[in-house]
């Protein structure tokens, strides 16, 4: 560690918060024709004002500068599916609740939607929910009643396409007729990217009959790949990455209301586009749309997969499978800077925390591996089996909001005066004053060590160019429409709130400004920056847009 860390931590570990270096409480930078001043007497409080309570709670405890920017992402399974888990998980610092539909049926997972939905509306939190297709692969059927079965080494099994309401012992039923074609005696048969492994000792029709070699866990829903000296079996067959089942599946969360879904087994931006198209001509443009990233494929087309999506997920364990394991670091680092550049979010899952699966505690491998991927600015970090099938679901989050909260504090002490440089995103005029107003209000809120930015939005796009930028201190975004809100959720340092919206931007900085103090979490002496992306004077058909920093003191 820097010295100049050391010095800055207090005798309970704590980092003490930064000296203000200076500020005017009158400073304003504007770009447009408006001008406002901050009223000393508070507004009154709307009837519909949605503060998470998570976060607000988290604010009143720690200040801003505690608060922690790097999203949390849970899936959701058996082990962790009940409402009173669920609600534990919130508060612990889950924003996005997954639901892959590889496990489970479709009444299952719409029990568990409304749960969360139950929460958001009656204790306040603002959980989004991320569907996750299936996709097109080769996955073993649910071996019965039990969520987990060890390969031990040395046993034989066989793995079949025959169909049984409770497998044999010793029995794994695959989901697809044609598993087998091509495969011969030798090849190696690797369950979830290494978590067991095994040896074709016999091929019995299509079935195959296997000696495992490396023994582990096989998880209900365990992925397959076919290897032989040292190389991915190339298939005749191919897959779609959107089959007739996920598309039923996509229909099941649009009708119960997600707000993104995530798509398996991207090979080109096609199907990407395809489904935004799609959710587009139903009006329904504000349920995003994620890439899976892992397969070679994906990776070929990284950039236009990347610039088609909503966002990126990049599914390591599956993405190891199909290239060396020794170039996933660098891979996971060029995936984060490009989407950072292209300004798409993106999550970091698969093999966090893994050993929690089975134990209570994790390795300092996987704290170094979490702590690396918010070292490298990762909007979000997810877990998997760890919270869906394992017994420390709870734990593992709390380890991943504490680890990464730990690194950030780090992060911001080696960089605390200066945002991370960003190549010109934008086309337009207006677009490119939005993006350059967002870059110098981070670079000012850093340099003049504001308490918080305060960004009015409507869709969340200031937001996330505010965010894009990685500044020190937390985005508030102030937002009338709930799905907007839901939609920042998966960006870094970004703290959405609805409210009711005013046409005169003075008069929302005003309520913002009085609400924030009647709740305690803003007092007298802090200082905010406001970001401001549109005039809400103006007629929705006028050409013009009205954007504006000012910087303000609170009295």
């Amino acid at each position: 560690m820097a010295p100049s860390l050391l010095s800055s931590l207090t005798p309970n570990g704590a980092f003490s918060p930064p000296r203000r270096i200076g500020s005017n409480p009158r400073v304003r930078v504007r770009i447009g024709v408006r001008s406002s001043s901050l009223p000393a007497d508070l507004a009154p409080i709307p009837s519909r004002f949605a503060f998470d309570a998570v976060s607000e709670a988290e604010l009143k405890e720690k200040g801003f500068m505690g608060l922690r920017k790097t999203k949390l992402v849970c899936t959701v399974g058996p082990a962790c599916c009940s409402d009173s888990d669920l609600e534990r998980l919130a508060r612990g610092g889950m924003s996005v609740a997954r639901l892959n539909m590889c496990h489970n049926t479709r009444e299952w997972h719409r029990g568990v939607i409304r749960a969360v939905k139950k929460l958001n509306q009656e204790k306040g939190f603002c959980l989004s929910l991320m569907m996750d297709t299936e996709g097109g692969q080769l996955i073993m059927v649910d071996h019965g009643s039990s969520s987990t079965v060890k390969a031990e080494d040395g046993s034989e099994w066989l793995f079949t396409t025959n169909k049984f309401e409770n497998s044999p012992p010793f029995t794994i039923q695959i989901n697809f007729e044609g598993f087998s074609e091509g495969i011969i005696e030798g090849d190696e048969l690797v369950i979830d990217g290494g978590m067991a492994t095994f040896e074709v000792v016999e091929k019995v029709g299509n079935d195959l009959r296997c000696k495992c070699t490396d023994p582990g866990l096989l998880l209900p829903r365990a992925k397959l790949s076919f290897w032989r000296n040292g190389e991915l079996v190339n298939r005749n067959f191919v897959l779609p990455t959107l089959s007739t089942k996920d598309w039923a599946d996509i229909e099941f969360g649009i009708g119960e209301g997600v707000d993104c879904i995530a798509v398996s087994l991207v090979k080109d931006d096609k199907d990407i586009k395809y489904l935004k198209n799609y959710l587009s001509r139903r009006s329904l443009d504000y349920v995003k749309v994620f890439a899976k990233i892992e397969s070679l494929e994906s990776l070929r087309n990284l950039k236009d997969i990347v610039e088609a999506s909503d966002g990126i997920m990049v599914a390591r364990g599956d993405l190891g499978v199909q290239i060396p394991i020794e170039q996933i670091p660098a891979i996971q680092q060029e995936i984060t800077h490009l989407c950072r550049q292209l300004n798409k979010p993106v999550i970091i899952a698969s093999h966090l925390l893994e050993s929690m699966v089975e134990y209570p505690t994790p390795t300092r491998a996987e704290v170094a591996d979490v702590s690396e991927a918010v070292r490298q600015y990762t909007d979000a970090l997810m877990l998997s089996a760890e919270s869906a099938i394992g017994s420390h679901a709870e734990k593992a989050l709390s380890i991943l909001r504490m680890s990464s909260g730990r690194m950030e504090m780090w992060t911001r002490e080696e960089n605390r005066q200066s945002v991370l440089s960003q190549d010109q995103l934008s086309v337009s005029l207006p677009d490119r004053i939005a993006e350059q107003i967002c870059f110098c209000a981070g670079e000012m809120a850093n340099n003049l060590c504001v308490d918080a930015i305060f960004v009015f939005t409507k869709h969340g796009h200031m937001a996330s160019l505010l965010s894009r930028n990685r500044p020190n201190p937390p985005i508030f975004a102030f937002t009338d429409d709930a799905n907007a809100r839901k939609n920042m959720n998966l960006y870094w340092g970004v703290f959405p709130l609805e409210l009711p919206l005013s046409n005169d931007i003075g008069d929302n900085i005003k309520q913002t400004m009085s609400l924030m103090k009647s709740r305690g979490t803003l007092k007298s002496g802090d200082v905010v920056l406001v970001v401001s992306d549109s005039d809400l004077n103006r007629p929705c058909a006028a050409p013009s847009v009205f954007q504006s920093i000012q910087v303000r003191t609170v009295s």
